[in-house]
């Protein structure tokens, strides 16, 4: 006989909070300090950034690394340096951040949305493949959730169609898929440094390439289109924004970098561990375990297929676990004006009603009926490096003895 609910009168699994996550220590402080001290906080001529660049690089086994000041910046470098006409289309995912689209309108460009797997709410080959026309200039693959999509196959799609393939791993940092990190196996891969993140700053972010031309697309597209050091005179190559790192933020990108390896590591084991212990509760579906996927846990996410799942969360939180149902609820054009109704520039609604473009663009759940399917279904629950096992095996309880109470 299943336990007494604690929703329904019974005893919570859990009674004390949950450890809190610590991302920054005395190694943090004291590299902030020697940057302060140094009277320079400028990260163009500075200590921190042009280190943290040139460490970042040898940590990923990339050619060159370009900072800036967010995930999404870095997104908008890696446009920037593939710098599609007006009306070209970038494929992209419809479970992200705005951080994910945005930049896509802010070069003009067209965003088309793949549909995803319905359990790991990663893009699959198949239908990125599916989307790619004669405009398609590039395919930003999202890794959610610290779990990698099928890259390999992806690049192979990339190169055959001949469009440019950024990687955004803003939750999947220092995490690999079939022993090599994500983030290399495109054209250009992009990171964030946000507060939320594996590797943080509070906010930052840096691009990642092997190739030396676009590389320095991206140190120009950082810095309004102009390297002081290396062009002479103020003259600027191309229109855009400034995304300069400072001083402080690459002092704590230093340190982070020493160790997010680590983190990543911890993670991975934690959640392996709430993965095996959950994987026999009835109505739950995890994600798959593989060797060829290191899961890093960005979050800690599995499925709810045979509960409702606000009465299922609803328990789980009498249990004393915390836990968030369906992410962002619906596929990423559903949620705000820029795509519902297309509110870009003005009144024009460029470039969806720009000469340049091909065709009419509509966005609806039709487009994308796995990606809808998986939100339904999803619930997200935080895990972290300062967990303890035991941390994990109350939630693993407390997961458990909810399924078996509702299924009795």
């Amino acid at each position: 006989m299943a336990d007494k609910l604690a929703v329904d009168g019974g005893t919570p699994v859990r009674t004390t909070p949950f450890p809190g996550r610590r991302p920054y220590t005395e190694r943090e402080e004291e590299l902030v300090l020697e940057a302060i001290r140094s009277q320079n906080l400028f990260g163009k001529n500075g200590n921190f950034v042009p280190q943290l660049e040139e460490k970042y690089a040898a940590f990923m086994g990339s050619g060159y690394a370009q900072t800036c000041t967010s995930g999404t910046a870095a997104v908008h470098l890696a446009l920037g340096a593939v710098n599609p006409d007006p009306g070209d289309e970038i494929i992209t995912a419809p479970i992200t951040d705005p951080g994910s689209v945005m930049p896509i309108l802010q070069q003009n460009a067209v965003p088309i949305f793949a549909d995803v797997d319905p359990i790991t709410l990663n893009m699959t080959p198949e239908s990125i493949e599916e989307r790619i026309t004669d405009r398609t200039r590039a395919i930003i693959l999202v890794h959610l959730f610290g779990r990698g999509c099928e890259v390999d196959k992806v690049a192979e799609i990339a190169k055959r169609h001949g469009v440019t393939l950024i990687e955004d791993c803003a939750q999947a940092h220092a995490t690999k898929y079939k022993g090599k990190y994500l983030g290399t196996y495109g054209d250009i891969g992009c990171f964030s440094f946000q507060q939320s993140k594996h590797m943080t700053t509070g906010d930052g972010g840096i691009t990642i390439t092997d190739d030396k031309d676009t590389y320095w697309r991206l140190r120009l597209f950082a810095d309004k289109g102009w390297d002081y050091r290396y062009m002479g005179e103020r003259d600027h190559a191309f229109l855009a924004p400034n995304y300069r790192m400072n001083e402080l933020t690459g002092a704590v990108a230093v340190a982070q970098l020493e160790k997010v390896r680590d983190v990543v590591e911890r993670r991975i084991h934690l959640g392996r561990v709430l993965t095996e212990r959950i994987a026999d509760a009835p109505g739950i579906t995890a994600l798959p375990l593989s060797d060829d996927y290191e899961v890093s846990w960005w979050n800690y996410i599995f499925h709810i297929t045979g509960h409702d799942p606000d009465e299922f969360a609803a328990a789980l939180r009498a249990e004393g676990v915390s836990v968030g149902v369906r992410y962002i609820q619906d596929p990423i054009y559903m949620r705000g004006d820029f795509l519902v109704r297309k509110v870009t520039y003005g009144k024009t609604q460029c470039p969806f009603s720009c000469p340049a473009t091909s065709r009419e663009y509509e966005y609806g759940p039709e487009l994308v009926p796995d990606a809808v399917k998986g939100l339904k279904t999803v619930a997200v629950m935080g895990l972290h490096e300062h967990m303890g096992e035991d941390d994990i095996v109350d939630m693993a309880a407390a997961i458990c003895k909810v399924a078996d109470g509702l299924s009795a």
